[in-house]
């Protein structure tokens, strides 16, 4: 690496610390920057996942006394099927080709950023039947939840871009209001899905250890000081900049085909 690449890295995988603990989308810049000095665009996604980790470990330790887990799931159960997705998306990722899923990111994005956006006011239309649904004897919606939780650490381990915002769009479908809690929480899943899937990228060759090294310090230092920060910006701005950070993702990724 040159130095100019190390610079480069360095500030990508800060940033994406950063926009990790708030809104997700950190690999929006680890993904590029990895190109740009040379990954192909599968090695650029697992060794940024391996870079990001870190971050996503500082970004939860930031939101520590905001977590709590969502309707219907513990911490345990959430963190298992974190574990049980993320490893069977980066399986995937080893055993089939990525431009048929690459085409289908920005679609998923979209609906991602919408249902989070739309989520309050469904919740609250809804309300009614929810307290119904959570006292059916069948236990459904803690299905739902799991079936959710691991479907979305399944994308995650797979191919990561976008990430946090279809975590945050699932807490809210599952209940929860509070973005300080929530972003702990997808912190912390992040984090769970991540180590398996990064185990898996590992075994496989997919990682360039040298920049995944030298962009871990820039990326756990981000992560803990967004979290820091988020802790004190007004909810309604938080929200308005996930629905932009996922509008944006989407459009790039439209853009890119």
């Amino acid at each position: 690496m040159t130095l100019a690449e190390a610079a480069l890295l360095s500030a990508a995988a800060f940033g994406a610390g950063a926009l990790n603990a708030v809104a997700g989308g950190g690999s929006f810049l680890t993904l590029p920057a990895l190109v740009v000095v040379g990954a192909s665009p599968i090695v650029a996604n697992a060794t940024g996942t391996v870079a990001l980790l870190p971050g996503y470990l500082s970004g939860t330790w930031g939101f520590r006394e905001d977590i709590r887990p969502p309707p219907g799931l513990s911490l345990r159960a959430l963190l298992l099927l974190g574990l049980a997705g993320g490893a069977a998306g980066a399986a995937l990722l080893l055993l089939t080709p990525a431009p048929a899923f690459r085409r289908l990111v920005p679609w998923l994005l979209l609906a991602a950023t919408a249902l989070f956006a739309l989520a309050p006011r469904l919740l609250r239309a809804a309300r009614g039947e929810a307290a119904h649904a959570a006292h059916d004897a069948s236990g459904s919606p803690a299905r739902w939840a799991a079936a959710g939780v691991l479907a979305v650490s399944a994308y995650g381990g797979y191919f990561n871009g976008g990430l946090g915002v279809l975590l945050l769009a699932l807490f809210a479908l599952l209940g929860q209001n509070d973005l300080n809690a929530m972003n702990g929480l997808k912190n912390l899943l992040s984090a769970a899905l991540a180590a398996i899937a990064v185990a898996l990228y590992a075994a496989g060759g997919l990682v360039r250890w040298p920049e995944a090294a030298l962009m871990t310090a820039g990326a756990t230092a981000g992560g803990y000081l967004g979290a820091r920060a988020a802790r004190h910006i007004p909810g309604a701005w938080l929200r308005r900049g996930i629905v932009a950070t996922g509008l944006a993702l989407a459009a790039v990724f439209f853009a890119r085909g």
